[in-house]
Order: structure tokens, then sequence, then C-alpha cells
């Protein structure tokens, strides 16, 4: 039954994908992106990942999601026309994504019971019985994360906090006008300009 249910939501994610790369709107792109981390978040508290499916949900489908509707107030709401595809782009994707699927075949089944998890219950053990002591928090996920996974949790704060204040600066960028690229000492309208107030004088001098 925990196999079926992996199943659909896996086609529901893949579905969902092929939606939001289709889509030309982009609000309902954005809908589509944060039901996505939301689909993903059930798919972990299936897979018994509950920190990870928390994480998901409030950085795929909350912080994210907010962050794509403040984007597009700044931006229309439809998808430019795109030209043609770059072939380029598609062998790239391509490749990527056999490399990372390359990558996954040697990784155990899940449940399997020759996995490392399954193979060196030690570890698993001694997280148990002396993460309380070791590192104080009650909850057991907590310390790992917190202090024997403690540099990989820096470098993914440092990642979120970095991506953040890249965002934060795109969306606080001042539009530039035109006028601010002339010279101070340009006048506010040149001569014919339809705009001047003097323009039919200068025509009817020449």
């Amino acid at each position: 039954m925990e196999t079926l249910v992996v199943v659909v939501l896996l086609t529901f994610l893949a579905i969902t994908a092929i939606g939001i790369i289709v889509l030309r709107d982009l609000l309902g792109a954005v809908i589509l992106l944060g039901l996505y981390s939301f689909i993903a978040a059930g798919a972990f508290v299936v897979l018994d990942a509950v920190d990870v499916a928390f994480t998901e949900a409030a950085v795929g489908s909350g912080i994210s999601t907010i962050l794509f509707l403040g984007a597009l107030s700044f931006t229309k709401h439809e998808q430019k026309k795109r030209g043609h595809d770059s072939f380029v782009a598609l062998l790239f994707v391509v490749v990527t994504g056999a490399l990372l699927i390359y990558g996954t075949l040697d990784m155990p089944h899940f449940g399997r019971i020759d996995s490392p998890a399954q193979t060196h219950p030690d570890l698993a053990v001694r997280f148990i019985e002396q993460s309380g002591s070791e590192v104080g928090p009650p909850n057991i996920v907590t310390s790992v994360l917190a202090s024997y996974r403690g540099y990989d949790t820096l470098g993914e704060t440092l990642v979120v906090f970095a991506a953040g204040i890249a965002v934060l600066s795109l969306l606080g960028l001042k539009r530039r006008r035109p006028e601010d690229d002339m010279p101070e000492d340009t006048p506010d309208h040149l001569p014919g300009d339809p705009l001047s107030g003097n323009a039919n004088e200068n025509q009817t001098h020449y």
C-alpha cells in the first residue's frame, strides 16, 4: 500500500512538472510550483522523512511561493513568446538528468535490509541512546541536524540565506528611467521635441 501511494504521488509530481513547463500564465505556474512542493512534502512523509517534508513545505510551498508572487508584481503575468528553442540547452538538460539518474543507481532501494542504515545499526543506537547527553535537545532529529551534521546544516543555511538575499536585492532594485542616463546639463526638451513648448517656433525658423 505504501509503495502504491508513493507511485501515485510521484505520478502527480511528473504531471505537475509538465504543467509548469507548458503553462504560459506565470501566476498559474507559481501556483503549480507551490502544489509541486506540497506533493513532494507528502511523498517525504510517506517515506518517513518528516524533517525533510517540513522543510519542503515551509520553503517550497511557503516562502518560495511568496517570493514568486512578489516578483510577479514587477512583471507581466503572461510569459513572452519564445523563439526557437536552443538545442545546446536541451542537450545540457538531458545530459545533466542522465548523470543524476546514473548517480542514483548505486543507492540502495528503500527498505532494503542490506542498506547502510541497516548494516550499521550501532550508529543509530548511539543517536537514540546518547544524543540527549552528548548534545542536549531531547529531539533526536534536532540533535543530528544541529550537531552531528552541523557543518552540512550550516552549508544548507548559507545557501538559503544567500538565495534569500539575492531575491530581496532583485526585488528592491529601482527601475532605471531613460532620463537617468542623460547628462545632468542636458535640457529637459531638445529643439524640435514635440513635448517642448517652442517646437513650433523651431520649425518656423527652419
